[in-house]
């Protein structure tokens, strides 16, 4: 019997750069979005299991054990179940046709074999339009299922022995395959009035499938990574493209929405967006292994907003965009949903956006830097808008702000905020000068020795011996790890070293790192959290940088043992080790790629 939540974790990811779907390990898909990331739910069974919909494929009785796995270097993903009578297979994909082109049509293909034996396969299908607050009208032939829906049609069709029934305004079949048989269903979402596409075949699938397999083999060998972890490397890579829709090239933090930080809690938000720092630090990942047209079209995109001065804030930029750049994120509950295990509100659009939260300028101007030319600043005046960020923010960066972790506690003085505003000057003083544009550079040098001398003198605490979350406090806050990293503190500096050692007493636990202590410092949300998987791998990171080579490479095998069955990572790990927070998260996969290269720069230093 199907379960009614499977683990967070307990899924893989399947997407066609637009957007994406999840798939348990028990063959359900149980969240889908179309046409984009951020459209309404027409699977949503994570965030209610009774109302939100489902398109399952599973196998029937209850001897039966099931396994998935990605197919390598690819997001091909295969489920395997093994029962008494045999062994089949789903293959799950969604084909990659075109990806920079916005279209309102979604394709997943969903194909079943059996390997050994004979298997039944069960099908379910029962999608719930708008987040399951519209119904839909089911126009049914034997080999198409026309689901009519406000705004969206949706087409089910089937190739091979397949009859679809009816179950009122759903479907379900029984689909008895034997050794070496195959069968498939595709679904594909459009406006409504869309016209249904052709119907499938074997030979037309087999063309999906070998396309779909052969773009992402030929994306996987751009990269020029060859280190020690390159299975893991290139998953992460591989989750990071699949969390970015390709039209704009603006990656999403997360692919779903609503999932807790903590089981039964309040601590559920909405990740199908694009925020600045995730996607800053996503591309300086991507970058990293070699992916420039990644980074380049992301720039393009934080270029467009800085000349656009679109926010609702009034500031040069927000913390968080729609995949388009519209900035407008209007959060709602969604009252009629329970939540996943009853984790509720559940909530879509995100109220944060309008929150200051000053690091972004530091993540953002990094992010435009490090580069062999500023085409994608978009000239003389794609410059005046950045110098004109910089020029902002020279008058701004000393103010109180709500920090990275968009705590709902109050605004602080927030010392990582202020380390990335030490970032951004100094990125946009080397801007200027290696490139020869026009700029306040005395200006800027001022603010950039402003903030580092006040960090020094009021971010450091003599009785901690650290770094601290916020000016006045004695809270300790993992975000402060990248301080090295962006070079504002030498990775053996006494200081870091002292800070490491104190975060290591309070925030690490078996090399599993907290964000802070909500005890110690309230962020104005009930209940906890797990560690955080983004802090656990910087955490790695800080330690191979600062000479701590051995502890590092413990740390960061032990984190990869955290990782679910198809090395996928959400936000959070909880006590019992199960991932906790939307999924999959970007932060975490581009902190893992940031570690490992880390590490394989140190361990060969060590070797030669």
């Amino acid at each position: 019997m199907r379960r009614r939540y499977p683990p967070i974790g307990d899924h893989g990811l399947v997407g066609d750069l637009q957007t994406a779907a999840l798939v348990s390990s028990e063959g359900v898909i149980d969240w889908f979005c179309a046409p984009r990331f951020d459209s309404p739910s027409l699977f949503a069974a994570l965030l209610d299991h009774d109302r939100g919909g489902h398109f399952a494929l599973t196998v029937e009785g209850d001897d039966v054990t099931t396994r998935q796995l990605y197919l390598a270097d690819t997001a091909v993903l295969v489920t395997r179940f093994l029962t008494p009578g045999g062994v089949g297979e789903v293959i799950d994909f969604m084909p990659v046709d075109r990806p920079e082109t916005a279209t309102d049509r979604r394709t997943l293909v969903r194909i079943m074999r059996v390997t050994r034996g004979r298997i039944r396969f069960m099908l379910s299908c029962r999608p719930r339009f708008d987040y399951a607050r519209a119904g839909h009208r089911l126009d049914l032939r034997p080999d198409t299922a026309l689901f009519a829906g406000p705004g969206s049609d949706a087409y089910l069709q089937t190739a091979g022995p397949i009859t679809l029934e009816a179950d009122g305004d759903d479907v379900r079949a029984a689909v008895e395959l034997g050794h070496g048989e195959r069968a498939a269903v595709v679904l594909t979402v459009g406006a409504t009035g869309t016209p249904p596409p052709a119907a499938p075949t074997a030979d037309s699938l087999r063309e999906e499938f070998d396309a779909t397999r052969g773009y992402w083999y030929r994306w996987v060998r751009r990269s020029r990574y060859r280190g020690r972890w390159q299975d893991m490397v290139h998953r992460s890579a591989i989750t990071l493209k699949l969390l970015t829709y390709a039209p704009t090239g603006a990656p999403v933090a997360a692919a779903t929405a609503g999932l807790p930080e903590q089981p039964g809690g309040e601590r559920n938000w909405d990740y199908r967006f694009t925020w600045v720092r995730d996607a800053s630090l996503s591309m300086r990942a991507l970058l990293g292994l070699g992916f420039t047209d990644e980074a380049q079209a992301f720039r393009r995109w934080l270029g467009a907003r800085l000349q656009e001065g679109r926010t609702v804030t009034g500031e040069p930029l927000q913390i968080m965009y729609r995949i388009d750049g519209d900035p407008h994120l209007a959060e709602e509950t969604l009252d009629h949903l329970e939540g996943y295990r009853g984790s509720s509100p559940v909530r879509i659009g995100n109220n944060a956006a309008g929150q200051l939260q000053l690091d972004i300028y530091g993540e953002a101007v990094h992010a435009l830097s490090g580069t062999d030319d500023i085409t994608h600043i978009a000239g003389y005046d794609g410059w005046l808008a950045l110098s004109g960020l910089l020029d902002w923010l020279t008058r701004n960066w000393d103010r109180p702000d709500e920090g990275i972790w968009e705590t709902r506690g109050g605004r602080q003085d927030f010392t990582y905020s202020r380390l990335m505003c030490w970032t951004a000057f100094d990125r946009g003083i080397r801007l200027a000068r290696d490139f020869a544009r026009p700029a306040d550079l005395a200006g800027w040098t001022a603010a950039r020795d402003a903030v580092l001398h006040q960090v020094m003198d009021r971010g450091w605490s003599e009785s901690r011996g650290a770094f601290v979350q916020h000016y006045g406090s004695e809270v300790l806050d993992a975000s402060l790890l990248l301080m090295p990293a962006v070079g504002f503190v030498a990775p053996r500096d006494p200081r870091w070293l002292s800070t490491l050692d104190a975060m290591e007493a309070d925030l690490v636990s078996d090399s599993l790192v907290y964000r802070y202590d909500p005890a110690a410092s309230p962020d104005g949300l009930r209940g906890g959290e797990g560690t955080f998987s983004l802090c656990s791998f910087l955490y790695v990171d800080a330690l191979a940088r600062s000479g701590r080579v051995d502890t590092a490479r413990y740390a960061f095998d032990k984190m990869l043992t955290y990782a679910n069955h198809v090395g996928l990572f959400a936000e959070e790990i909880g006590l019992t080790g199960e991932q906790l927070g939307n999924f999959p998260q970007a932060f975490t996969h581009l902190a893992l790629i940031g570690a490992a290269l880390a590490l394989d720069e140190e361990l060969d230093r060590a070797e030669r």
